[in-house]
């Protein structure tokens, strides 16, 4: 067979790929059935056919002391050696703990990471522990046993090597029990009820976000915290990902109902290597044979020859490659990329050096910010007479290229005054560029203007009056860009989806940003109309609080600002969440309108357990704009009308504004 140099670059860089690609651990438990093969289970954790059972003390089955832990088979890459970078990753979970309405109860659980190879002590794991490893020799300088877990704890130890706070909480543990950071909890523990948890990893930001359930007289409520923490000071390589649990003395079940995890795994050099395997058990043979020629020697040498040939050959290709500028690559992608965006109307292909000249080669003082999919860049293009924004897709973007690109056609096709236009793409020498109109006064959370009704007036028009409902799943203030008359336009629609109106995304990958997330994203991982309008919400408060939606280096009780702002209307005095640097010039009115409107979309805490605000399926009357919201929360109409209160809005602001 005669391979020709085309097939050959193809095969090549076929190699490559193999070497350089990334392999995501994803995988979902909605139930744990008898059989499952991909789960590690030690101490006293087993599978009752529908539960992930991690310890056995319960009423009809007494074991004191009980010990279990579960880990996913399959081990992920939390960093990689060359490069350094961390592994972004998500979790959900739906558990039990289950004292069988005795009190008190003890010891809790986790979820934690590990390194690959760890097991369970059931001696240093025991009680207080919750089944991690702690290390016991802690004035050794070099940690023995490390990890990073999130803990549910039902027991109060008072030990130095815990000391836990009084009550039930959920910690942040870095190799010791002794938790960094605690939040209160509730879990219901007597009447063993279903809580659910979801924690997120962002490698570039170092931050961690936890939401979870709790109950407050009998009414489940989210609850979330935030820390930074550098994975990278603490486990490196290969992890695994798991659950542990202990009971101590005293009656607990505990079972995890469903688990799904999600990573953006990156891999080594020489990931064939490296990666954990099983060993398996190899013949043995002589390295002589019988006339006495070294037969590893020859095999050594052949194959040593082979891997030299083919790595030159791909060598000189990559070089002939990388002069011609990566051509061979873009012809791959160019035609099916160039056919994709011109469905969209409007939108133009530029060249590759039209938009370098017009960043001056993408000069970094002409950086405008960095976003999820790279740097933003300001531009002139003297054709167009026209300052641009050009978005330059960075090689480590999570998206795919075919997904980015299908979702760059929802933009393309729609108009709208308050959307950020796109102007047009390029896709040569490797890069992915998109172009869009350049917004003079950068972005919302440089400017604390009132502009929700922009805001709001364009998220209702990708609900609600296009021909299909866009979903945009990431709606923040730094995705809210101001034009010179301070018009306030929504952008990067780089994880937007279409959906059929009437019905709801199935995408079930976690998206969107800590903070303005609904809960039931975390939970989930479903985007729907309610969870835009929860974002919605969060920016509202943003703007008239004039700060971060959480912010951790605040006083406890104002950590979350949605939950501050719901804590002081419900004393009466929600004016007195209102931006300080405002220094009170504003229309108390307006400003209360527009609190009660972000805690409307955003609140955290209902006292009606049917009526969630972010479903917002209640009527807002424009003249009962302030109506109070416990009264509202009782009326229940199983009727979608918050297109009519966003419009009804709208119309009080225009009405409203000088």
């Amino acid at each position: 067979m005669v391979v020709s140099p085309k097939q050959l670059q193809f095969l090549l860089l076929l190699s490559f790929q193999l070497f350089s690609c990334v392999f995501p651990l994803s995988f979902n438990f909605s139930t744990f059935p008898n059989g499952i093969k991909n789960l590690s289970l030690e101490g006293d954790a087993y599978i009752d056919g529908k539960y992930l059972r991690l310890t056995k003390s319960a009423v009809d089955d007494v074991k004191d002391q009980s010990v279990g832990r579960a880990t996913y088979s399959q081990p992920f890459l939390l960093r990689d050696k060359v490069t350094g970078k961390l592994a972004d990753f998500t979790t959900n979970f739906t558990f039990v703990i289950d004292s069988r309405g005795k009190t008190p109860y003890e010891d809790g659980l986790a979820f934690f990471l590990a390194p690959n190879g760890s097991l369970l002590n059931k001696t240093i794991g025991r009680g207080g522990s919750l089944g991690l490893p702690v290390d016991t020799s802690p004035q050794v300088s070099k940690i023995q046993y490390p990890f990073w877990a999130v803990e549910l704890d039902i027991y109060r130890n008072d030990v130095t090597s815990v000391e836990d706070p009084a009550g039930d909480h959920v910690g942040v543990d870095i190799n010791s029990v002794k938790s960094k950071m605690t939040e209160s909890w509730n879990g219901s523990i007597t009447n063993g009820r279903v809580n659910s948890v979801g924690i997120s990893y962002d490698s570039a930001s170092k931050h961690v976000g936890i939401v979870f359930t709790s109950y407050v007289k009998d009414v489940q409520v989210m609850k979330y915290m935030d820390c930074r923490v550098d994975l990278n000071e603490i486990i490196q390589g290969w992890v695994v990902v798991g659950f542990s649990a202990t009971t101590g003395s005293l009656t607990a079940v505990n079972k995890i109902q469903s688990w799904s995890f999600n990573s953006f795994q990156l891999r080594e050099e020489n990931e064939t290597k490296n990666m954990p395997v099983v060993p398996e058990p190899s013949p043995i043979v002589d390295p002589k044979s019988g006339n006495g020629v070294n037969v590893g020697l020859i095999v050594g040498l052949g194959a040593g020859g082979i891997a030299f040939l083919v790595g030159g050959l791909g060598l000189v290709w990559f070089l002939i490659w990388k002069k011609r500028g990566g051509s061979s690559k873009d012809g791959m992608f160019n035609d099916w990329i160039d056919e994709e965006f011109q469905k969209g109307t409007g939108p133009k292909k530029f060249s590759y050096g039209t938009l370098a000249r017009s960043t001056s080669n993408f000069d970094e003082r002409e950086k405008l910010g960095e976003g999820g999919f790279g740097g933003v860049y300001r531009g002139f293009i003297k054709d167009l007479n026209a300052y641009v924004a050009v978005k330059r897709i960075s090689s480590r973007s999570r998206q795919g290229m075919k997904e980015y690109a299908a979702e760059v056609r929802i933009i393309s096709r729609l108009r709208h005054r308050n959307l950020v236009q796109l102007i047009g793409w390029c896709h040569e020498k490797g890069e992915l560029l998109l172009v869009y109109e350049f917004m003079s006064n950068g972005s919302l959370d440089s400017h604390l203007n009132k502009i929700v009704q922009g805001l709001a007036s364009g998220l209702l028009y990708l609900h609600e009056e296009w021909e299909q409902c866009v979903l945009h799943r990431d709606i923040k203030s730094s995705n809210i860009m101001l034009d010179s008359n301070l018009n306030a336009k929504l952008g990067d629609f780089g994880l937007a989806r279409l959906v059929d109106h009437g019905k709801q995304s199935q995408t079930t990958v976690l998206a969107g940003t800590m903070g303005y997330m609904a809960p039931e994203c975390l939970t989930t991982g479903k985007a729907s109309k309610e969870t835009d309008v929860y974002s919605f919400g969060v920016v509202a408060l943003e703007i008239a609080c004039g700060r971060k939606p959480i912010d951790p280096n605040s006083e406890s009780r104002k950590t979350n600002m949605a939950e501050w702002v719901w804590e002081l209307y419900g004393q009466g005095k929600v004016i007195e969440a209102a931006d300080p640097k405002l220094c009170g010039e504003f229309d108390e009115k307006q400003m209360e309108c527009l609190l009660v409107v972000g805690l409307w979309c955003a609140i955290v805490t209902t006292p009606n357990p049917h009526s969630s605000p972010n479903l917002l399926h209640q009527i807002l009357l424009y003249q009962h704009i302030l109506y109070n919201i416990y009264i509202c929360m009782f009326v229940y109409i199983r009727v979608c009308v918050y297109p009519l209160f966003i419009c009804v809005y709208i119309h009080y602001l225009s009405n409203s504004l000088p």
